[in-house]
């Protein structure tokens, strides 16, 4: 059975319209976020200190792999200073301040398709844009996944979601 567009889920322009209102919704929502950080000291939480930083994140990755199976204590427990761990900071810095507005701006880019470089090496501007625009976007999806399971394998689940929404864990 092959498909048509009168099988569509939802219909297509419908599709593209909320695509474009959820991508204004959250280039607006994004520009409350980093104007919130870097007018407020909440970008003290974003920084990463090089020095030693790749061993903290083996750690961090270990205690995930194998270290919370077996009980052992979090290598880097939340504190007032400290919001994140380096996994969590490495992955929000990646996602929140390149990915996110790479998303934005290629997004934006091909609702005004017309600023966009007629042709890559005899490749449309325009695909090349498409392509990388949903990339990114893929890999913000798979953040949200893992984001939402390590949320999940806390001790009370229903508090790891609500710092999801507010931005703070409770410290016990």
């Amino acid at each position: 059975m092959q498909w048509g567009v009168e099988d569509s889920f939802i219909d297509f322009q419908l599709a593209v319209n909320i695509h474009n209102i959820s991508g204004i919704v959250l280039t607006l929502n994004y520009l409350a976020f980093f104007i919130g950080n870097i007018t407020t000291s909440n970008i003290r939480f974003y920084l990463i200190k090089p020095k030693g930083f790749f061993k903290r994140l083996i750690k961090q990755a270990q205690y995930y792999t194998f270290g919370m199976f077996k009980g052992e204590a979090h290598p880097f427990p939340l504190s007032e200073k400290r919001k994140f761990n380096p996994l969590q900071k490495l992955s929000y810095v990646v996602v929140m301040y390149l990915f996110v507005p790479f998303v934005m701006i290629s997004g934006f880019a091909l609702l005004f398709p017309e600023i966009i470089i007629d042709r890559i090496y005899s490749v449309s501007g325009v695909l090349i844009t498409a392509v990388a625009h949903s990339i990114a976007g893929f890999i913000i999806s798979i953040f949200l996944v893992i984001h939402l399971y390590v949320a999940s394998i806390g001790k009370h689940p229903a508090e790891n979601f609500k710092s999801i929404i507010n931005g703070w864990h409770n410290i016990h």
